[in-house]
Parts: structure tokens; C-alpha cells; sequence
């Protein structure tokens, strides 16, 4: 791990950081996409994803502008929230619905995650004066936060009360056959 000495060295690590997270992204949002049933959240993925290439062809242009190599250096925070994403889309769910909004969720997490990774380094480029890498960032981290936009639209307006008119379906259910509470 090189010595952190100036801040342009810190804003080259976030950069390696963020390109990590993002090549993981490649790999994570298909696995999500696919396990989702509702087809609005299955689309804002599969676009997320393409939007996802771009930022990693923008980081590329970064590295270039810092006249450094694209490399990656792992994101431990990133590898994090995808596994336990991972985790819990894998578990047993008695309603798509209540799939859909995990897999919300965790695509939120990730979302959270980026957007501030792309504050910072834009923070850090802007002390640094560089113009062209702020620009760089700034449409990734516009992407990001509109990406978090939709996914909130999606939960609020469709699959957060597909689950809970689910939970009332079952309660219905229960007290129709008996087992409510008696009163």
C-alpha cells in the first residue's frame, strides 16, 4: 500500500477505489436484475448497468487525466454491501414482492455507498483544481444519485405495497381460517 503524501495521492487511491466498486457492479447488478420479478425494477437495473460501463470508461479517463494506470485496488466496503446483498436475495421468500423490495434495498445500499465515494473524490479534485476530472466524476455521481431517485419511485409506488398487501392477504387469510385473534 503506497504512503498516502499529498492529497492528489489520496484522490489517485479513491479513484482505484471507485473503479474497483464499479467493475464488481458489472458482475453484481446482472445477479440482482435477474432475480427481480418486477419488470420496472428489472429495467432500472439493466440500465443501471449500462450506466455502470460508462462510469468505469469515465474512470479510465480519470487515471488517464492523473497520468496513472487504470488499475483497481479492492474496495473491501463495496465487496461488503454486494455480499450481504447476495445473502439476502439467496433467502426464502414467500412473496416475490418482498424479494423485489430487498433487492431495492441493497441496490439502494450500493447507490448510498457510490454517491459518497464520488463526493469525496470530486471534493478532492475540486482543491486540487482539476477542472476535467471534476467534470468526469460529477456525471457519474448525477447518474448515481438519479439512479437512487428511480429506485425510490419503483419502492414507493409498486413493490414496497405489492409486499405489504401481501402481509394483508395473509392476515386476512388467517383470520378467515380461524386463527385470527378472537376478540
Amino acid at each position: 500500500m503506497p504512503s498516502i503524501d499529498s492529497l492528489n495521492t489520496l484522490l489517485v487511491e479513491q479513484i482505484k477505489d471507485l473503479y474497483d466498486a464499479e467493475k464488481r457492479l458489472t458482475k453484481a447488478i446482472p445477479k440482482m436484475a435477474k432475480a427481480a420479478t418486477n419488470d420496472m425494477l428489472r429495467s432500472a437495473l439493466e440500465e443501471h448497468l449500462e450506466e455502470t460501463e460508462q462510469q468505469i470508461a469515465r474512470l479510465e479517463n480519470v487515471f488517464e487525466q492523473l497520468g496513472e494506470k487504470a488499475k483497481g485496488k479492492p474496495c473491501k466496503g463495496m465487496k461488503g454491501v454486494i455480499e450481504e446483498g447476495d445473502e439476502h436475495v439467496k433467502e426464502d421468500y414467500e412473496d416475490d414482492g418482498l424479494r423485489d423490495a430487498v433487492i431495492i434495498g441493497s441496490a439502494q445500499r450500493v447507490e448510498h455507498y457510490e454517491i459518497a465515494a464520488y463526493g469525496t473524490a470530486i471534493a478532492h479534485a475540486r482543491l486540487l483544481e482539476l477542472d476535467d476530472v471534476v467534470q468526469e466524476l460529477e456525471a457519474s455521481l448525477e447518474e448515481e444519485k438519479n439512479a437512487d431517485k428511480k429506485l425510490t419511485e419503483i419502492a414507493e409506488s409498486v413493490v414496497n405495497l405489492d409486499a405489504a398487501s401481501e402481509d394483508q392477504e395473509a392476515e386476512e387469510d388467517e383470520e378467515s381460517s380461524g386463527g385470527g385473534r378472537r376478540r
